[in-house]
């Protein structure tokens, strides 16, 4: 039997990937969440949409926070981006970005997947939306479990 997200990754893990979150807020205003589910029984983009909201993603100053959503026993994922930071990345930014996570789950390196991912998203957030003196960090980078 698969682990529940809570179990999914050990310490050290989730500190790897709180550290590519630190690392990829640096020197940028943008804002980047991880979610992790054990299910997801509806469409990944709705559920992960639902989060988004229920997060408080949606409330940054300049709209411009990144959540990366895995179900990790349904096998699924999606990477959201608020309208601040997709109307300033090229058409396929997030499916390009997926399409590079993907590979690496194939080989069941979730950490380096998310890592890569966020690592990649934090580039354009720092080029479109750089830190200025007077920044606060909006959200957590803590990872958040389902309910």
């Amino acid at each position: 039997m698969s682990p529940t997200a809570k179990r999914f990754f050990t310490q050290d893990d989730q500190d790897q990937i709180v550290n590519a979150i630190l690392n990829a807020e640096l020197d940028t205003s943008g804002e980047i969440r991880v979610h992790i589910e054990t299910h997801c029984k509806e469409n990944v983009l709705d559920r992960a949409a639902f989060m988004f909201k229920k997060l408080k993603m949606d409330q940054t100053e300049l709209h411009n926070g990144v959540l990366f959503y895995l179900a990790v026993k349904s096998h699924k994922f999606a990477i959201l981006g608020d309208a601040g930071i997709n109307a300033v990345v090229p058409e396929n930014f997030w499916g390009d970005i997926k399409e590079q996570m993907a590979e690496n789950f194939k080989q069941n390196q979730f950490v380096e997947g998310l890592s890569v991912g966020i690592l990649e998203a934090g580039k354009h957030l720092k080029k479109h939306f750089p830190h200025h003196i007077d920044d606060i960090n909006e959200l957590p980078d803590e990872i958040s479990f389902d309910r």
